[in-house]
């Protein structure tokens, strides 16, 4: 089994894997690896980039990168990249708008299928198919790509995407923030929204971080950690060969706090300040959340339930705190922005693939069964297949995972229906007959529930 402790990556590069150097040169060259590079800028100042192999199989991969620095991307990782340049894959991707935020879903769509034309105009290659790639937030622009395809691709994979959306996003976050502001002694009067810069949020987070430390050394603060884990929809998995035992409640804190305290939640509120900057103002909201029944709909209720009582509290005065309390409203027309550009319809025109792992502390794994939900409603669902992978991480996959995949959906489109490779037992064998460097297969299957959210407004 392949294990990875968990590393919350630097802000510059969490959402984008390790990608933050594009791949590729940046003009059209021959290399000595005879193959052609190109780039380009499209209106909006978009940069584009891309690379095709002399022996060009006909697929052309659309890639879409995470959150972070807006340079230019056309594949997950260098080794990915590598190994789908060796097999004819050719590659393009972009920077989207570089002149906005890192949440650059306002033009990431239109960036992406300008840079595909941009660069088959450039080359004069006419693909057989063209295959839709995305990573973390690139997987939500994945999942609209799919959604507006119409015909210029023919096939996704999503690896680690947030198919949720960002309502979703912004408001389990939020809910799980107020929680700790409200429970947590060290956390109250923390800022968890509304943030003057970056560095800002980043310090608030690392306030929050602080407080869950500091709660840990009583009972009752393992407690309120365990319910505003549970609340962002937070793994018990963060280091170790499994999981701690579906009953070792302490030991599922205990590695809860860890991940709280690595690094993760400076990260996701300085994430937030980019969210807000891009719609607007922030577009999350909990005011008429009824904390008690979202509590009580967690795969973790058993847990906090057990902790409370071993701590001797109420868990129903913190939950009437929390329900007494609401106070935050979507700012402007930030919600409505964002339901516009950030999230997905579930109506998808192709194939997709997507694989997550079933332990990621920025893209929680419960994004798919929520996606899933939207999908079977639009009644797209049997263009939908997803799949997961044994390690703990947010896109924690080896090149051999994300390649396995891709070859996976290349022959699903050349097929023209759904084929026994996208299996688990297929996958594994046909990532572990890639070179060994690229690290093998860990596919598995899994069976998340969705994210633990409730948009009160709504109701």
């Amino acid at each position: 089994m392949r294990t990875s402790k968990l590393r919350i990556m630097s802000l510059a590069s969490a959402f984008t894997l390790t990608c933050a150097a594009a791949i590729g040169a940046q003009a059209a060259s021959a290399s000595a690896a005879t193959t052609t590079s190109y780039s380009g800028t499209l209106a909006d100042s978009a940069q584009w980039i891309a690379q095709v192999p002399a022996d060009w199989n006909g697929t052309v991969l659309l890639y879409s990168h995470g959150f972070g620095p807006l340079t230019a991307q056309d594949a997950p990782s260098a080794g990915s990249a590598a190994q789908l340049l060796s097999q004819g894959y050719a590659l393009v991707g972009s920077s989207y708008d570089v002149n906005g935020s890192w949440w650059a879903l306002d033009t990431a769509v239109s960036d992406q299928f300008g840079s595909l034309d941009a660069f088959l105009s450039a080359s004069g290659l006419h693909p057989q198919r063209t295959l839709a790639v995305g990573t973390s937030m690139g997987g939500l622009i994945n999942s609209l790509i799919d959604q507006q395809s119409y015909g210029r691709v023919q096939g996704a994979v999503t690896f680690c995407g947030l198919v949720a959306g960002g309502v979703d996003l912004n408001n389990y976050q939020l809910n799980a923030e107020y929680a700790m502001t409200e429970l947590l002694p060290g956390a109250a009067g923390v800022q968890i929204r509304d943030y003057a810069s970056m560095a800002a949020g980043s310090a608030a987070g690392a306030e929050l971080s602080a407080a869950v430390s500091a709660a840990q050394s009583t009972a009752a603060g393992q407690a309120r950690i365990a319910l505003s884990a549970a609340l962002l929809n937070e793994t018990d998995w963060t280091t170790g060969q499994t999981p701690p035992a579906a009953h070792d409640y302490a030991g599922q804190e205990l590695q809860e706090e860890e991940m709280l305290t690595s690094g993760q939640l400076a990260f996701i509120e300085s994430g937030r300040y980019m969210i807000s900057l891009a719609e607007g103002g922030d577009s999350g909201y909990n005011i008429g959340v009824n904390y008690g029944a979202l509590i009580r709909e967690s795969p973790y209720y058993p847990q906090i339930k057990a902790l409370y009582k071993a701590a001797g509290l109420n868990l129903g005065a913190d939950i009437a705190t929390l329900d007494q309390h609401e106070s935050y409203a979507p700012e402007g027309n930030s919600l409505s922005r964002t339901q516009a550009t950030s999230v997905n319809t579930g109506r998808l025109q192709v194939p997709e693939l997507d694989v997550h792992t079933v332990s990621d502390q920025l893209a929680p794994v419960q994004f798919e069964a929520t996606y899933a939900q939207r999908v079977a409603l639009a009644g797209s669902l049997p263009l939908l297949r997803q799949v997961y992978v044994n390690a703990i991480g947010h896109c924690n996959f080896t090149d051999a995972d994300m390649v396995a995949a891709i070859d996976a959906m290349t022959n699903v489109v050349a097929a023209g229906h759904w084929t026994s490779g996208v299996t688990v037992t297929a996958l594994n064998e046909a990532a572990n007959a890639l070179p060994p460097a690229l690290g093998g297969g860990n596919f598995r299957t899994d069976h998340p529930t969705p994210l633990l959210v409730q948009n009160g407004l709504d109701r």
